[in-house]
């Protein structure tokens, strides 16, 4: 019977997602990643060719978990139920993903992906289009065909709930509790409040 290995891929990952949690992305290397798991320099490089590799692993799997929650949201019903879902989900994963959340507020150029290769920026690509695919989706269902009532539900569910992460993280004694609630309350409001998709002279452009 084959023994499990001491150091796993996600082991190394969990690591490096500490290190830039609390140190920033910089502070993600081989090295560093090896000390901090105890494991054999030859075991990290084994996994990753070289640190573009770890760190582009890092960001496409922080990326995966948190869009496995988002993307479910986003496709629930009735619509509007979807986007308060959706939004509540951005909040709500990063209070309790809180190591998580640190990597994807860093933004993937501080994970070196200048430097990542092509299956890793095809991989992002894929990750990407998988939301604004669903983001459309949703907008087509909520009736937003217009490009100011789509970005209007990109602020809504996106931007402001990554917002108050944000504001959250900037200060130490913050508690994403009252943000996420705060959220929630907003686009609550927000949906309840849209009977009609506003009307957008050059929409008819868009749709």
């Amino acid at each position: 019977m084959s023994r499990k290995p001491a150091h796993t891929t996600d082991s190394l990952l969990d690591a490096a997602a500490d290190l830039a949690a609390a140190e920033g992305a910089a502070a993600v290397t081989m090295s560093a990643v090896a000390a901090a798991t105890g494991a054999p320099s030859g075991s990290v490089y084994y996994r990753f060719p070289d640190r573009a590799a770890l760190l582009a692993s890092l960001w496409l799997r922080t990326v995966d978990r948190f869009q496995s929650g988002f993307l479910a949201a986003l496709a629930a019903d009735p619509p509007q139920q979807a986007a308060i879902q959706a939004a509540h989900h951005v909040t709500d994963w990063s209070r309790r993903h809180p190591t998580d959340a640190a990597v994807l507020l860093a933004g993937p150029a501080a994970f070196g992906s200048a430097q990542w290769n092509a299956d890793a920026h095809e991989a992002a690509a894929t990750q990407q289009a998988r939301v604004d695919e669903a983001m459309r989706n949703l907008g087509d269902r909520l009736g937003y065909h217009s490009r100011a009532d789509r970005e209007r539900l990109a602020l809504l569910i996106i931007e402001l709930p990554y917002a108050a992460v944000r504001r959250s993280a900037r200060n130490s004694g913050a508690d994403l509790t009252h943000s996420t609630e705060a959220v929630d309350r907003i686009v609550r409001d927000a949906m309840n409040a849209t009977t009609t998709p506003s009307e957008d002279p050059g929409g008819s452009a868009h749709r």
